[in-house]
């Protein structure tokens, strides 16, 4: 992920510290420093850290539940505002997605319970528990204090928090997995604006995370849309099939030409047989025009390769290596590996609002094909 940085890796997954973390460390410092000196700011890094040192096992929590279901999770990265566990994907049952949900905050009973075993009844009351910006309280009390706030403050069922996906898991249940997520995501963007609202008057943090669970909660109803209208699909039933193609002897002027000419952004450049060598975009034209001027050929151009698939292929599995890939477009094609098609994330995006606009009972060809 950008601007993160690989710190260790535990049982083949990373984990990552967001460069924006680093800074939320250094404003900590300072803030403390300004209260009450040097002391004060180390001691509410070190209280800060080992907070995150918590949300790191929560995240872990998740990771290995999931993996006991055969989900991977190839990396974890700490952001100001928590940690996310990036699942390969999400486990097919409700009850197994329930599970993977609430093992996160299940850890951060434990630590709370193991710490407030450790001090004993006699040291510690429930009052003391909820006063962790008070100096005076044992940095102990106060992790304990605040693992207790994270198990409460990640079962709001506020997708895409872990109480959300919890909801998710019990709509799913009734519903689709598609209309489940929307739900939970209509939910999560409620509990959204009550937080920007009382981030107004309160924290501007509370703003900021307000901000974070709206657009996630978008994005994650996106996703499953996108997963519910690839199921039982081929690449064949998404793919573009009328574009311009550039041949390896083309250069950036006649690309541009053909930039003009077209209502296309990406170009695939392909050999004398069909076959696809690469994909210019846009962006990629415009700066070989002014680095390298008109006469470069398009090849050199082109940055990174673009994977191929099959035009008989699942379009689930084209999907996710368009995902994986990061790549402008994949290539589809025929039996010889001649290129017939192209799959954008944009023309994914055109065919889910064509199928948000059809009417519910409306079965698409491929559904009825394959179904």
């Amino acid at each position: 992920m950008l601007w993160s940085l690989t710190v260790a890796r535990v049982a083949g997954t990373a984990v990552r510290i967001h460069v924006t973390f680093l800074l939320f460390l250094t404003w900590i410092w300072f803030a403390y420093y300004r209260e009450g000196g040097t002391a004060a700011a180390w001691e509410g890094v070190i209280f800060v850290s080992l907070l995150f040192f918590c949300v790191l096992l929560h995240e872990f929590g998740h990771v290995f539940a999931a993996r006991y279901f055969g989900v991977k999770t190839p990396d974890i990265t700490l952001w100001p505002f928590g940690g996310i566990a990036s699942l390969e994907r999400i486990p097919e049952k409700p009850s197994q997605e329930f599970i993977v949900a609430i093992a996160g905050p299940l850890v951060n009973v434990a630590i709370a319970a193991v710490l407030i075993a450790y001090l004993g009844a006699t040291q510690m009351d429930v009052q003391s528990l909820a006063k962790i910006e008070d100096p005076k309280t044992s940095m102990i009390v106060k992790l304990a204090g605040a693992n207790i706030f994270l198990v409460l403050f990640n079962l709001i069922p506020a997708f895409p928090m872990d109480g959300g996906r919890v909801l998710r898991a019990l709509l799913a249940t009734r519903y689709s997995f598609g209309r489940a997520t929307e739900l939970a995501a209509m939910v999560g963007q409620g509990f959204a604006v009550l937080f920007g609202i009382l981030g107004i008057f309160t924290s501007p943090m509370l703003i900021v995370i307000a901000v974070f669970v709206f657009l996630a909660a978008s994005a994650e109803a996106g996703h499953a849309q996108l997963r519910d209208v690839s199921r039982g699909a081929l690449v064949s039933d998404a793919m573009i099939t009328q574009f311009r193609a550039l041949s390896t002897q083309s250069t950036v002027d006649e690309a541009t030409n053909a930039l003009i000419q077209t209502t296309q952004k990406d170009f695939p450049i392909v050999d004398g047989a069909g076959k696809l060598r690469g994909v210019l975009t846009r962006d990629a034209m415009i700066k070989a025009l002014k680095e390298k001027g008109p006469m470069c050929p398009v090849l050199e151009a082109t940055e990174g390769e673009v994977p191929t698939v099959s035009a008989r292929a699942t379009l689930e599995s084209a999907i996710k290596l368009l995902q994986e890939s990061r790549a402008p477009a994949i290539g589809a094609t025929d039996s010889s590996d001649r290129l017939i098609g192209l799959l954008t994330a944009e023309n994914l995006g055109e065919m889910m609002m064509v199928r948000a606009a059809r009417p519910k009972d409306y079965e698409g060809p491929w559904r009825r094909r394959l179904g």
